[in-house]
């Protein structure tokens, strides 16, 4: 049995709400996450050399992972709007395929989890989008929040 009185986006009867932050106080917070795309030896060598015809994955999938971030609350009902302060998104070819990794800052009352995590789907994603036309084994996965931080 679930504890509702645990579950910080409920109501007493079970409904979904947005979490009232505004008795909060404005924090530096901070969120990491990563992931990871498995892709041939043959992608990943296109990637390398930038030869793929969509163009340079490494650059489009982290500005995409930003804008993302960024965009966040219209993506996930229950999510506030929230100011971010930066957000960094690294992509990094390695021997299975891609690695992203994000950062998230903002000053604000709530975290920026969620910003970091999309940040990285989106990123993953855009990697998929440029680079399925000539490999059609992709795995994404490895999603995780690696760090929260609020100071």
């Amino acid at each position: 049995m679930i504890n509702m009185d645990k579950l910080t986006h409920t109501d007493s009867k079970g409904r979904a709400i947005m979490v009232d932050v505004g008795e909060k106080e404005i924090q530096l917070r901070i969120a990491k996450a990563t992931g990871h795309i498995s892709l041939t030896p043959e992608t990943i060598r296109l990637i390398e050399e930038n030869l793929l015809k969509k163009g340079d994955v490494l650059t489009v999938c982290e500005l995409a992972g930003i804008s993302a971030a960024k965009k966040t609350a219209d993506l996930i009902p229950l999510c506030h709007n929230i100011v971010l302060d930066n957000v960094k998104v690294s992509a990094v070819a390695d021997k299975t395929g891609v690695q992203i990794i994000s950062e998230v800052r903002c000053s604000g009352k709530t975290g920026v989890e969620m910003e970091a995590l999309t940040a990285v789907s989106v990123a993953l994603l855009t990697v998929y989008d440029m680079c399925k036309a000539v490999d059609k084994k992709m795995i994404i996965d490895s999603i995780s929040l690696t760090e929260k931080t609020k100071k």
